[in-house]
């Protein structure tokens, strides 16, 4: 669409009507943050066992010294080839993040299927550094809505985002869940997301946001989006998955 030219003025009156309304969706935001954190908690029951590549590591071990716990559901199944792109995309901008929220009583890992050897290689080739294990054939993935069992898939309906959709292809799926140590020594999870629930992780989105451009988005969702290492040899159309 060609751009409306104005004068200054009248790109000012417009520039001002629309702050208005950035304000009242930073309020908006602020009260859902705020309404998020008062959520009830709920007891983790199970004593979850990962594999780490020191050896097995049960959910309390991610904490770190750490009071909270980032969990992200990272898609990369046993027998994949590659990283999710989308997964990937969103693990590009946690190193960076870590170096301040960790400072602020928050720990990160990422939990996958695949074994610690795939995993191990995914992150020397992606160049990143923060914590991430493998729940293997345990129900973590299964408990907190991420993964499927095949005779889920042969029904072609799943409950994933708290709503029964459409599946019978996808075993593994992406989403966020956080977890806290209560006074009790305890641990409770909090909060989890999935979907477009986790977009507001995407910096570089945020940046693309601020643009004319905006997301580029012309040909589909996220089409332009690659693993780091492939924007130069990696033209086709992108597709969240792992083959």
């Amino acid at each position: 669409m060609k751009p409306l030219v104005v004068s200054h003025k009248d790109w000012l009156a417009a520039r001002t009507a629309l702050l208005a309304e950035e304000k009242s969706v930073t309020r908006a935001r602020d009260e859902v943050a705020r309404k998020r954190r008062e959520l009830p908690w709920e007891k983790v029951d199970k004593d979850y066992i990962f594999e780490s590549s020191t050896g097995p590591v049960k959910l309390a071990d991610l904490f770190q010294s750490r009071s909270q716990l980032f969990l992200y559901h990272f898609m990369l199944a046993p027998d994949w080839e590659n990283p999710c792109e989308g997964c990937s995309f969103i693990a590009d901008h946690v190193d960076a993040a870590r170096q301040h929220f960790e400072h602020a009583d928050l720990s990160f890992a990422a939990v996958s299927r695949a074994g610690v050897e795939k995993i191990a290689h995914v992150k020397k080739r992606m160049g990143w550094d923060f914590q991430w294990v493998s729940s293997g054939e345990n129900p973590f993935n299964y408990d907190y809505g991420v993964s499927f069992t095949r005779e889920q898939l042969a029904s072609g309906k799943v409950t994933y985002n708290y709503a029964e959709i459409d599946n019978s292809e996808n075993q593994d799926l992406h989403g966020c869940s956080i977890f806290a140590k209560g006074e009790d020594g305890e641990i409770y999870h909090t909060y989890s997301c999935y979907a477009r629930g986790a977009e507001i992780l995407l910096g570089a989105f945020n940046f693309l946001d601020f643009t004319p451009n905006g997301r580029a988005e012309e040909d589909g969702i996220m089409c332009w989006v690659r693993r780091h290492d492939e924007y130069e040899n990696n033209p086709k159309k992108s597709s969240c998955c792992g083959s």
